[in-house]
């Protein structure tokens, strides 16, 4: 697998830099036992981590008209609790200072609601290495599917200084939502091995490839 190199990575953050799984996950199995609905399997649970919370709960037991107040429930915990119980990835760190130093221009694009998502970027130390933050919008539906996410990411940066032309440009993300949000703006996305993506799930949505390492990750931006 080759690079040209890139000008401008825009980066999940669950399962790409940051091991957030734990959190979310028991964030959600309070969710299920606060309204006595069975909690769903340990690998169902771990396909939470990465879409919308919204349309993992649809999915899992609960219905359109108990969305609100079910959505309310996971984030009194998590906001207080789930939240926190995160890590950033080894080597993560090191990685996005060697790019920054680089010249390349990094930013987050993810599905988890942009507050938390800043929260958390400042909490862990990652805004220094960042030239934004941009997440979905709290209610998880005007600006939550990837796609959305990442066009709303590209024009806020195109605004602060005019963003590289599309093939200089790339999404690294740990699910297939992070492919197919990268396809519909004419960006390729590479795929990372050590987030929640089942088997052959990044390759099988069309990933430009799939890292091992963090430093693999930077060696293919930089085309070193």
């Amino acid at each position: 697998m080759t690079s040209p190199g890139y000008d401008l990575v825009l980066l999940d953050l669950d399962g790409t830099l940051m091991n957030s799984a734990p959190g979310i996950v028991s964030s959600i199995v309070h969710t299920y036992d606060h309204y006595g609905v069975p909690v769903p399997d340990a690998d169902t649970l771990r396909r939470f981590v990465g879409p919308p919370i919204t349309e993992s709960f649809l999915a899992h037991g609960f219905t359109a008209e108990q969305l609100r107040d079910v959505v309310g429930t996971y984030r009194a915990d998590f906001s207080v609790r789930g939240m926190y119980v995160n890590s950033v990835f080894n080597q993560i760190t090191d990685v996005l200072a060697d790019l920054r130093e680089a010249g390349v221009r990094l930013a987050v694009a993810t599905s988890k609601p942009e507050p938390y998502a800043r929260e958390l970027t400042a909490r862990f130390e990652l805004d220094p290495f960042l030239d934004g933050v941009y997440g979905a919008s709290l209610d998880e539906v005007t600006r939550a599917r990837k796609g959305d996410v990442i066009a709303y990411a590209l024009a806020e940066l195109d605004a602060a200084q005019p963003v590289p032309a599309r093939e200089r440009t790339l999404m690294v993300g740990d699910r297939h939502h992070d492919v197919d949000g990268a396809r519909e703006h004419g960006l390729a996305c590479l795929g990372v091995s050590w987030g929640y993506a089942d088997e052959g799930e990044l390759v099988a949505a069309g990933a430009l490839g799939v890292v091992d390492s963090p430093a693999e990750l930077a060696d293919l931006i930089l085309a070193r």
